[in-house]
């Protein structure tokens, strides 16, 4: 630099000082002097307290640049230095505190954070050493072993220059593990893994405007030599040009997920198969994306419920086992092509546990139809089918939910309702659906499904009165066809007031609740209808009392015996007996 351009780039933020600097930072409208030689310089008084800048143009004299931070500067001509040649020398004298920036490990750690993309190398003056040359930016990301990932590579990867009105370059990486903690705090804690550098020089891994939430196990960087930044070289600016990175990332990365799944053997469909069995990295591909999604498949469903705009794109990532999957994950799109002639719903249902679902009565009549039913056992899924609402023009129809039909039975209906009025349910209805099964019960249209309310009441800090009004009515679907149903309609008709017919149909209504996934209110209610009904079908009397059991006396004498022949050598032999 010349004379003049030491003054004006370095003297003009030397004399405003650090609060009037930031003052007219705040307030002023052009904040992109970021990377211009004089702010980023100033920050060097942070560790230093006196700084001298040589500098030397090939138009002027050598000159140096002097301040101690305290509002005054001194330029002058350079008689007592080595000349340079051409170029500048900075001189920090560091405080007392900052010695560590003396070490040679400590300078090494801060140009590989900062500046690990720059074109030129940074060479260490005590040897001439070169501290870093490595150019990644430069290299097909799978060329070298990525320190993110260890000795592990990623699952999937794509490098990528964006051209138009914003121009950048990224490297995404899918790793091969999720991290322990990556849902323990997803709202609450900002883990963004991608590097944000501008010019090649790094700004900031701390911020997540360039991924959403449900993107954030992903790893990489973006690197654009035109994106604004503000004072702090920590945060971006509200830029348009953050928004239109922040799309194509997204869009880069579902592609890059998609891309995953297609070439994944085990994820085509028969005729897919053939063509990609002739591929030498067949083996090497297959079982990838089952890998991914039982790491990754709950930031899927997070994106579907938090993301509307790429919603549909999610949905095809999604996959889930089903009673036509034979124990392997299945996509919509696979479901779809099996689907019978003229359905018009995707069928669904919603448990703790495949085992469980696997034998609950609601999918019994739809099986033997052989319509295909989705198993969803994640807790996410019930809040996931709440902004799921259709695929490729197919509605979604979990099987849990009360279906309207035609009534009958009404003398059974109508008493059973009545019996079981503070039992919260709201009405009991003839079901189409069921096979084997004498009954079920289901919540009304808006309730909360059984395996939703098993999981709002383990949240210890949830609103009970909250909790009574979103559960919701309960409606008890009968088979007409069962024999116990058909027994029972005639008991009630031959008398309605009977109290064995009370009790056998109470029984009844709480042994469908169990198997339908709610919880027993009260449990030893149930017990006790149990035994009764264990005691009818042993002919034994109900009003026959428990026998008492005898006194039996003790005896003084031979209590007093075996205290006195006890020892501890005695109660040691018993003792090692009994283990």
């Amino acid at each position: 630099m010349t004379k003049e351009d030491l003054i004006k780039n370095l003297g003009t933020i030397a004399k405003s000082g650090t609060s009037a600097f930031v003052e007219k930072m705040q307030t002023s409208g052009d904040l992109n002097l970021i990377g211009q030689f004089g702010v980023g310089f100033y920050s060097v008084y942070l560790v230093a307290d006196n700084v001298e800048v040589i500098s030397k143009h090939n138009d002027d004299k050598q000159h140096v640049w002097e301040s101690k931070a305290d509002g005054s500067f001194v330029v002058s001509e350079d008689t007592y230095n080595e000349p340079l040649g051409r170029g500048t020398e900075i001189r920090l004298h560091l405080r007392e505190e900052a010695g560590e920036y003396l070490e040679e490990s400590k300078l090494k750690e801060l140009v590989k954070k900062y500046s690990e993309f720059i074109n030129f190398p940074s060479t260490s003056g005590q040897a001439k050493r070169l501290m870093w040359r490595f150019l990644p930016m430069r290299m097909s990301p799978l060329m070298r072993k990525n320190h993110d990932f260890g000795d592990e590579k990623p699952l999937s990867w794509s490098h990528f220059t964006a051209e138009g009105d914003v121009e950048f370059k990224a490297v995404l990486f899918v790793p091969p593990k999720a991290p322990h903690d990556l849902y323990e705090s997803y709202y609450n804690a900002n883990k963004s893994n991608l590097k944000l550098y501008v010019r090649r020089v790094f700004i900031s891994d701390e911020f997540d405007e360039l991924l959403p939430k449900y993107l954030n196990f992903l790893k990489g960087l973006v690197d654009s030599d035109t994106l604004p930044l503000n004072v702090s070289r920590e945060m971006l600016q509200q830029h348009s040009s953050l928004k239109t990175i922040k799309k194509k990332l997204i869009r880069k990365a579902l592609d890059m997920i998609r891309k995953l799944a297609e070439e994944d053997p085990d994820e085509s469909n028969d005729k897919d198969k053939k063509e990609l069995e002739k591929s030498s990295d067949d083996d090497e591909k297959r079982g990838q994306y089952t890998r991914f999604w039982n790491e990754f498949g709950k930031s899927i469903k997070l994106g579907i419920i938090e993301d509307a705009a790429n919603r549909n794109r999610l949905a095809k990532l999604l996959r889930f086992e089903s009673t036509k999957s034979d124990g392997k994950l299945t996509s919509l799109d696979q479901y779809i092509s099996r689907m019978k002639s003229g359905q018009k719903d995707i069928f669904y249902i919603t448990g703790a546990s495949k085992e469980q679902l696997e034998k609950s009565p609601f999918i019994e009549r739809l099986k033997k139809k052989n319509y295909e039913v989705i198993f969803f056992t994640d807790p996410v899924d019930e809040y996931l089918m709440q902004y799921l609402m259709d695929y490729e023009d197919k509605k979604f129809q979990n099987v849990l939910k009360r279906k309207e039909v035609k009534e009958s039975y009404k003398e059974l209906t109508k008493w059973w309702k009545s019996a079981l009025a503070s039992d919260n349910v709201d009405d009991v209805k003839l079901s189409n659906r069921l096979a084997d099964t004498p009954c079920v019960v289901v919540t009304s249209k808006y309730g909360w499904s059984a395996n939703m309310e098993r999981i709002m009441q383990s949240q210890t800090l949830s609103d009970a009165n909250k909790q009574a009004y979103m559960r919701g009515k309960r409606v008890l679907e009968i088979n007409p066809r069962h024999p116990i149903i058909k027994e029972l309609r005639e008991r009630v008709v031959k008398n309605a007031e009977d109290e064995s017919v009370k009790q056998t149909a109470q029984l009844i209504y709480q042994t469908a609740l169990m198997e339908s996934g709610f919880n027993l209110p009260d449990p030893k209610d149930f017990a006790s209808r149990i035994y009764s009904s264990v005691k009818s079908s042993l002919n034994i009397n109900p009003d026959v009392a428990v026998e008492e059991e005898e006194d039996v006396e003790e005896v003084e004498t031979e209590t007093a015996t075996n205290e006195a022949t006890a020892t501890p050598e005695a109660d040691a032999d018993t003792l090692k007996d009994e283990l």
